[in-house]
């Protein structure tokens, strides 16, 4: 019997078998799809998944001949721009890199820890009991595992055959994109000057277009509009009927790369655990507007795989797993709020859309409602509990950090918080308060801060601390970790 599979290979899956295989699992990935992908379907990431890469040491790598790294001067909120310059320590970071280059950079961190990911493998249904989850695939091949996790999208197979529930709405809008190539001596936007047009979302009476770039050469165009064909295949031609419809007009887009089209979905899956099996990414939730799916995904991805690795080597206190959901759907939930609130600022037309966008922009030209919604963003203001097994301690009276992503404090020698969590293991920062813990599972360190928020950190895998300061702290090592068991 495999100890994890995974089923779906997109970012939030490889990132599961990242955090899996760092925690000494060797999970295997089932993916329908004989290849991988090469459709640009999201062109980066934004969010607290940006300081997960950091703490996992692969920043830099996804940040390679990436047009955009770091703090953005602005970012749209649906149709209403944000403005950031000026403000300090914005929590908001970003990282544009295409989703096929990104696939590929998980896929091989993955198999250098020691993953397998296995293409061609389509699961037609499940079935589990008290101790595995069996697997039947296309080939009529059967697997077995203690627990599957879906990553399979918002088509979900796993979802559908675990009897989760998927409610929520499906908007009466499509969504045609298009990547096209215009020439490398060609300025994008010259030609669609005299058209008056500009960069970003065009309104007319008949829909949207969306012109913008994200590389040199490489025109990124959108046709949002009522009552046309679903989502599926399109083709050049399905695509320029849908810009005369909108425009009225022909545009000279240029040679088209990749085609697509989408119909916005929100909808939440009404748990996150069947027994032993999981959701995570799109198969847990769908978001009516863009900028959060990957980031709530891949952060689910890493606060399941360490539980879920503590669980196999018996390290798990009791209800560990039930935090997954308690923790995680919220997140969902919020993110869902935000994104819906962006697509009725998108969508909605008139002078009424016209005075609640204009009322906003001035809003968010003040920095504590700016902070705020780029906060939200991010996921910077997520606060886990009360939850499971600390029920209780994550009230106000604990401290302020307990149950927070943890900053990147600077540390004595130049060293950052970002740089201990490289091995995805739980870690005691103890800055001055003597604090010390007998488990060969929790790497101690001991040093200092300039103005420290606490005598002592204990921080979770996933970058979230789970204790501040030494007084409560045994107990809560306890709790989290289960320090009285021995490793499996």
């Amino acid at each position: 019997m495999d100890d994890v599979l995974i089923v779906g290979a997109g970012p939030v899956g490889l990132m599961l078998a990242c955090e899996l295989a760092l925690a000494g699992v060797r999970p295997i990935v089932l993916d329908k799809r004989p290849e991988p992908s090469e459709l640009p379907r999201a062109n980066g990431l934004g969010g607290q998944i940006v300081d997960l890469l950091d703490h996992r040491g692969l920043l830099e790598r996804f940040s390679a001949g990436s047009p955009f790294a770091g703090r953005p001067p602005g970012f749209p909120f649906g149709s209403v721009p944000l403005r950031f310059a000026g403000l300090a320590d914005l929590p908001l970071r970003l990282l544009m890199i295409q989703q096929p280059r990104m696939e590929r950079l998980l896929a091989e961190r993955a198999e250098e820890l020691g993953a397998e990911i296995r293409r061609g493998c389509e699961v037609l249904s499940l079935a589990q009991d008290e101790e595995g989850v069996t697997l039947e695939l296309g080939d009529r091949r059967r697997m077995r595992a203690r627990y599957v996790v879906g990553c399979d999208g918002g088509r979900s197979g796993v979802r559908r055959e675990a009897g989760i529930g998927f409610p929520g709405t499906t908007d009466d809008e499509v969504l045609r994109l298009g990547h096209f190539a215009t020439g490398a001596d060609t300025g994008i936007f010259e030609a669609l000057e005299t058209d008056g047009l500009a960069p970003g979302w065009n309104r007319t009476p008949n829909g949207r277009l969306l012109l913008t770039s994200l590389q040199h050469g490489v025109l990124i165009a959108g046709v949002r509009e009522k009552g046309a064909p679903g989502d599926g295949p399109v083709t050049p031609e399905d695509f320029r009927a849908a810009v005369r419809r909108v425009l009225g007009r022909d545009l000279p887009l240029g040679e088209p790369l990749w085609l697509s089209s989408t119909v916005a979905q929100a909808r939440l899956a009404e748990r996150y655990r069947a027994g032993r099996v999981f959701l995570a990414g799109d198969a847990a939730h769908l978001f009516p507007a863009g900028g959060s799916a990957l980031n709530v995904g891949m952060t689910d991805a890493a606060n399941l795989g360490w539980k879920l690795a503590a669980a196999l080597r018996g390290r798990a206190s009791e209800g560990l797993l039930d935090t997954y959901e308690s923790e995680r759907r919220p997140v969902a939930e919020r993110a869902l709020m935000q994104t819906r609130a962006q697509a009725v600022l998108d969508r909605l037309e008139g002078e009424d859309g016209a005075a609640l966008r204009e009322l906003l922009t001035e809003v968010f030209a003040f920095e504590e409602p700016l902070r705020h919604v780029a906060g939200l963003l991010h996921d910077s203001g997520v606060r886990y509990g009360p939850a499971h097994p600390l029920a209780g301690r994550y009230g106000p009276e604990a401290h302020p950090l307990v149950g927070r992503f943890v900053p990147d404090l600077a540390l004595a020698g130049g060293r950052r918080v970002a740089e201990l969590m490289r091995e995805g293991r739980p870690v005691l920062l103890d800055l001055g308060g003597g604090a010390t813990l007998d488990d060969d599972w929790i790497d101690v360190v001991r040093t200092r801060a300039d103005d420290p928020p606490a005598d002592a950190l204990l921080i979770r895998p996933d970058g979230y601390v789970a204790w501040a300061g030494t007084d409560g702290l045994a107990e809560a090592a306890r709790e989290w970790f289960n320090l009285t068991a021995s490793p499996a």
